[in-house]
């Protein structure tokens, strides 16, 4: 009987523990999806690149502040304070007391925050001072963006001149689009709102933050959507959106080994390659026998962008994925060296970087563990161009240009020697015809 009452008991007290989980974890979900946006990438994701998700030159918020090869920047950060209090005629203390009554929010943005910054919020309000006034200072400065009481900054100095434009502000820049090296917008929208009543009472500070932003980046388009910190801007500046909805249509589980869509194939095929204008990473499409793509412009930055991007959206639930499948469709159609010559030669891929083999390996590393959306513009793309391939005719082309594409070894004089083989047998067939034709019509 004892037993019975201790195994009921027990029972009792599990479903109210059950009970206290279900309501603990909901409110960690909630508060994870809701606030959470800056993250720590996994090692798994970092391995294959490390450097990649590292700052260069200068840390933002608490992920790699103190780091040895990024202490040189925190003296110009304190020097880049007292121009933006000189300037804006603020005290330091209002500062900190308009970041003190969200400092929960902001410690909430992220994720594995440790409990030197959770516990100590002194120092995390002024790791957000420092951090936030001078990424705002970079964002006028470099924007040319009008400011009140202007303070100029001497002319040699090492970030804020024609020196630093040229020689300081890409690695900066470079660093601003990274992950783990973000600070909340609130931080940003919170210092604007106290400096610049005039325009954030006409505009909003988050639109005033958000056109600094665009401008910095060069992404030209209207931003729309949540943004949360810089990356999360610039990402929705790129693909000109707030997720989209997906198409309707049936969800394929794709064998990765039969996605064989090297632009050299699609050529081929019959399929040609246009610009589209005034396009979007996602805003891929297939008609009429033509494959319309983006320009792309590869630089130095161009991996670590790419790579802090997809972790983005790989990490904040609900972001979309558009730059994903992008990349897993760019990185399909990128075989070889003929491929990007391919596609250079149609405007669509530009380069500052070195050798054809350069970027082919630079697509083969940005793609690795990477998916097609269902639904994406690229995955339409890859379904109708699929569809296309299969059409006998189509294959019968593809193989036997192929086919005479690697014997040959893209020898010229090749063309020449099939369009006369095909004449001298036309010539052949309509000679045999006329040598014939007396025995079936006979003259009368």
């Amino acid at each position: 009987m004892a037993s019975v009452l201790e195994a009921q008991k027990m029972d009792e007290e599990w479903v109210i523990e059950l009970k206290r989980l279900e309501d603990y974890s909901s409110t960690m979900v909630d508060r994870q999806v809701k606030k959470r946006s800056i993250y720590k990438v996994p090692p798994h994701v970092t391995n294959l690149n490390k450097n990649a998700y590292r700052p260069q030159v200068v840390s933002f918020g608490p992920y790699h502040h103190g780091e040895k090869h990024l202490m040189p920047m925190e003296e110009h950060k304190h020097r880049a304070l007292f121009h933006f209090l000189k300037r804006t005629n603020m005290a330091l203390q209002i500062i900190v007391d308009n970041l003190t009554k969200v400092v929960q929010d902001l410690k909430d943005s992220y994720d594995l925050l440790g409990d030197v910054w959770q516990l100590d919020t002194r120092r995390f309000l002024k790791l957000m001072v420092l951090d936030g006034c001078f990424m705002l200072e970079v964002l006028y400065y470099y924007t040319g963006t009008p400011l009140a009481n202007p303070v100029n900054y001497a002319p040699n100095d090492l970030i804020f001149s024609a020196h630093g434009r040229l020689h300081v502000m890409p690695y900066i820049r470079r660093d601003m689009l990274l992950l783990e090296n973000q600070l909340p917008m609130l931080v940003l929208t919170e210092l604007v709102g106290a400096m610049d009543r005039e325009n954030t009472q006409s505009w909003g500070a988050e639109e005033v933050v958000k056109t600094l932003i665009g401008r910095f980046t060069n992404t030209i388009c209207p931003v729309i959507g949540e943004c949360l910190h810089v990356l999360g801007t610039f990402r929705n500046g790129v693909l000109w959106s707030s997720p989209k909805e997906k198409r309707e249509g049936p969800i394929a589980l794709y064998d990765e080994r039969q996605i064989t869509l090297s632009a050299m194939e699609l050529q081929d095929a019959g399929i040609s390659f246009k610009i589209r204008k005034f396009g979007f990473p996602d805003e891929i499409s297939f008609k009429d026998k033509v494959l319309c793509l983006p320009v792309l412009v590869v630089d130095d930055t161009t991996e670590s962008m790419f790579l802090n991007l997809i972790a983005f959206e790989r990490l904040h639930v609900g972001t979309g994925n558009g730059v994903t499948s992008y990349i897993f469709f760019m990185g399909a159609i990128i075989n070889n060296v003929r491929d990007v010559r391919l596609l250079k030669s149609n405007g669509i891929i530009e380069t500052a970087i070195g050798s054809e083999e350069v970027i082919v390996e630079l697509f083969k590393s940005l793609s690795k563990g990477t998916k097609l959306e269902p639904g994406s513009n690229p995955d339409v793309a890859h379904t109708e161009i699929r569809e296309y391939r299969r059409k006998p005719w189509n294959q019968f082309r593809a193989n036997f240009i192929h086919a005479y594409h690697t014997s040959t070894q893209w020898n010229p004089w090749a063309y020449w020697s099939i369009i006369f083989a095909i004449l001298l047998f036309t010539l052949t067939l309509v000679q045999t015809a006329y040598t014939i034709s007396p025995y079936y019509r006979p003259n009368k």
